[in-house]
């Protein structure tokens, strides 16, 4: 699981992984169906991102699914405001990091 200090940081890594993943498909042919997403605030109160893009709706990954088909690959191709799409997450979905070093709701 690979954290990014902001959202547009782990929209590349996620863009770059998933062309990775797919290796027959450049940045312009890719077609994306799901982006997925998750918010974490550490013990420190820094807040780090993860996401994930998929090629089919409905996949299951370590983030919560946010948007589908066109938003999807809007996002993808960099079509997107950071500002909406944090005003679109849900805060009852970030997870916290405890002293425990664990992460929960």
């Amino acid at each position: 699981m690979t954290m990014y200090a902001t959202l547009e940081e782990a929209i590349d890594a996620a863009r770059e992984e998933f062309l990775a993943d797919n290796p027959g498909i450049d940045a312009e042919n890719a077609n994306v169906q799901q982006f997925n997403a998750q918010k974490y605030v550490l013990q420190d109160g820094d807040i780090m991102w993860q996401v994930e893009f998929f090629a089919d709706e409905g996949e299951e990954g370590e983030c919560l699914p946010m948007l589908s088909g066109e938003a999807a690959q809007s996002v993808f191709d960099g079509g997107y405001d950071e500002i909406e799409i944090r005003q679109e997450w849900q805060e009852e979905n970030t997870l916290h990091e405890w002293d425990e070093g664990g992460i929960s709701a």
